[in-house]
């Protein structure tokens, strides 16, 4: 192996390393209250914002310029696709659930308890769903993108560029969204960090899904050259997918076993778009990695 692969090895583990440790604090606490919700959610910004700690740290420790973390903006085309990209997925794969019956559209609970919210009470539900659309997909994105990047400083930031040296795109890919996916499941395994379906069929659909995701996620991060991309990719998806699509969601009985995060449309629709990206991997600038396979 060569020096610089060993090197570049060796800062992945680093990186993992502190992550998992400095995320093991803010999983206990989440896990030994029983929600996620706890602290005023403090505690997930928390543990959101461990992987972008850990990949700063290593950086220092390694001698790494965090400059290399992907900072610059890149073509502005890139930044809008990553916006768009997760309402694209996630209406299909909430498209898909509404209209075969498995959950249905739209929850007038929901609606009516936003009007409220935002004091619409006389409005139209038609022009209610617009607005709250308008300004979730605008002023919230803002939001969701402040916790998003605290993750996405490790996962796309550190730790896919540092891989995408020393191997391949799609095993870039499996390894990031594999690794992803797992410091997921304390919170999804110990808290209620799921949607009450069995604990190994939440896991398994999120694990599908963010596999998925991954192939996206590092495609968009490696030809832009940008983090940014993919902090917009996750706060879009965070977004749609848990303030919107899920809430305007009617359990029509097994609806939970399709929608969400933990169930099979989303893993489904996310493994088909990542397969599009895969298809694209020749696209990406070379990264001196021995196969771009």
């Amino acid at each position: 192996m060569a020096e610089s692969n060993r090197e570049a090895w060796k800062r992945i583990l680093i990186f993992l390393l502190i992550n998992f440790g400095l995320s093991a604090v803010f999983n206990y606490l989440i896990i030994s209250s029983g929600s996620f919700r706890t602290g005023r959610e403090l505690y997930v910004l928390g543990v959101m914002w461990c992987p972008g700690v850990a990949a700063l740290i290593t950086c220092k420790l390694c001698g790494k310029s965090i400059a290399e973390l992907g900072w610059g903006w890149g073509k502005t085309k890139y930044q809008i696709a990553s916006y768009l990209i997760p309402f694209g997925y996630a209406l299909v794969a909430y498209l898909a659930v509404w209209l075969s019956g498995l959950g249905g559209f739209y929850n007038p609970e929901f609606v009516q308890s936003v009007a409220r919210d935002f004091h619409w009470e006389g409005l139209p539900t038609g022009l209610v769903l617009f607005l709250t659309v308008l300004l979730t997909g605008t002023l919230g994105i803002i939001r969701s993108t402040g916790s998003a990047l605290g993750e996405e400083i490790g996962w796309r930031g550190f730790l896919v560029p540092e891989l995408a040296k020393v191997t391949s795109f799609t095993n870039t890919a499996l390894i990031s969204g594999a690794v992803w996916a797992v410091w997921h499941y304390p919170a999804l395994l110990f808290a209620d960090y799921n949607a009450g379906t069995p604990a190994w069929y939440g896991v398994g659909c999120f694990t599908v899904m963010v596999i998925g995701m991954s192939f996206i996620f590092a495609w968009m991060r490696l030809v832009s050259g940008s983090l940014w991309t993919a902090a917009f990719l996750h706060a879009s998806h965070n977004l749609f997918v848990q303030a919107i699509l899920t809430p305007l969601t009617v359990d029509t009985g097994k609806t939970k076993y399709f929608i969400d995060e933990f169930g099979a449309a989303l893993a489904i629709v996310s493994i088909i778009v990542g397969y599009i990206f895969w298809r694209m991997r020749d696209r990406l600038p070379a990264t001196g990695a021995p196969s771009a396979a």
